[in-house]
């Protein structure tokens, strides 16, 4: 890792489809935030996904989750696409991020929703009900279905079956939700646990887990949500929420949900955090079907590097300044397609890359 605490060793994961372009808009806009506040990031550039599969025959090579291991964090494009569609399971594309996630323990993925001032009409509900949203999902990223054995495909005597295996440990919901609850601290102190106790086991533990975990945490308003319910009140009610933790299906599921509050899923970012390094990606996937048109919205991508900057780097400043930026650009009624209404201009993922770069200065 960079000796000075104001350099740092940043592992840049392009990925495939759009994930190399709104990369690109990410690490220029990073690199203005570096200007303006006098931090040095020293970047390495590798493969994953399908782009190391074409070069190196795996989704994610030892030398990656080496390199990845020793850097101060990560940013992470997108994976995926049709070309590899056709692979086993083990060997999509998919399996890099996922290993990735497992080899480094990042068990605790945040995600935030929060609604722009400016984009509150791009929503398909109405402003007056996304207005002020500013919620977080902590989805544990390392277990559940995704990770439990036994899995597969058999043939039985009525035909092919498929299954998976929900699974939960005490001390895998305690440590994320621990992480919920201190962020919760510095927020609005609330945390909503959601589960589906009622039906699954699994749940029921989790939800065990959590009350005692809220034991070391008085000062936070806790309340429990079955996922089903949880979805609804999403849509009905989403300023409600400060912190939801949940499980790893249901925090993937939620947190797309969520993202569509914010007008577009291509402005949620994230990060993965572990013991130790970080990784930053935005929710949206690769996009084959716009990749290397321009027609991608960077800005997920741009506010996952203000989330690095402000959790990795320790410098929220930095991060406040590239949000100011992003929220200022809006405010100018500039827009990518995915995002565009009557009488704003739209712009490219590169255009969209420059303003905000441009605007760093202004806004910090």
């Amino acid at each position: 890792m960079a000796e000075s605490k104001n350099a740092f060793d940043v592992l840049v994961l392009p990925g495939d489809g759009i994930g190399v372009e709104v990369t690109e808009e990410a690490v220029k806009v990073l690199r203005a935030a570096g200007k303006a506040h006098g931090l040095i990031f020293n970047l390495t550039t590798a493969l994953v996904g399908g782009a190391a599969i074409d070069a190196e025959g795996a989704p994610v090579s030892d030398e990656t989750i080496r390199l990845a291991a020793q850097a101060d964090a990560v940013l992470l494009g997108a994976v995926g696409g049709p070309k590899w569609d056709d692979l086993p399971t083990e060997k999509r594309p998919e399996k890099g991020l996922l290993g990735m996630r497992k080899d480094l323990d990042l068990f605790a993925n945040l995600r935030p929703a929060q609604v722009f001032e400016p984009l509150a009409s791009a929503s398909t509900l109405k402003p007056e009900v996304v207005k002020g949203i500013d919620l977080l999902v902590v989805r544990e990223l390392v277990s559940d279905l995704y990770f439990g054995e036994p899995r597969g495909i058999t043939r039985t005597a009525e035909g092919r079956e498929g299954f998976n295996t929900m699974r939960y440990r005490d001390w895998e919901v305690e440590r994320v939700a621990r992480k919920a609850f201190e962020i919760a601290m510095v927020r609005r102190r609330k945390v909503t646990s959601v589960d589906k106790a009622n039906v699954l086991e699994t749940s029921g533990l989790w939800r065990e887990v959590v009350m005692e975990v809220a034991q070391d945490f008085p000062e936070i308003e806790l309340d429990h949500q079955y996922v089903d319910n949880c979805s609804m009140q999403l849509i009905r009610n989403p300023s409600q929420f400060d912190v939801i933790v949940t499980g790893n299906i249901f925090g993937d599921i939620l947190s797309d949900e969520a993202a569509m509050l914010t007008g577009s899923i291509g402005m949620l970012p994230s990060a993965s955090l572990g013991e130790g390094v970080a990784l930053y990606e935005p929710v949206h996937g690769s996009a084959p079907d716009i990749a290397g048109q321009g027609k991608a919205n960077p800005l997920a991508m741009i506010l996952s590097a203000a989330m690095m900057l402000e959790i990795s780097c320790e410098a929220p400043e930095a991060a406040a300044s590239v949000r100011r930026a992003v929220n200022r650009v809006l405010e100018e009624g500039y827009r990518t397609g995915d995002i565009a209404e009557r009488g704003s201009s739209v712009v490219s993922c590169s255009e969209m890359g420059d303003l905000v770069a441009g605007r760093l200065g202004e806004a910090g």
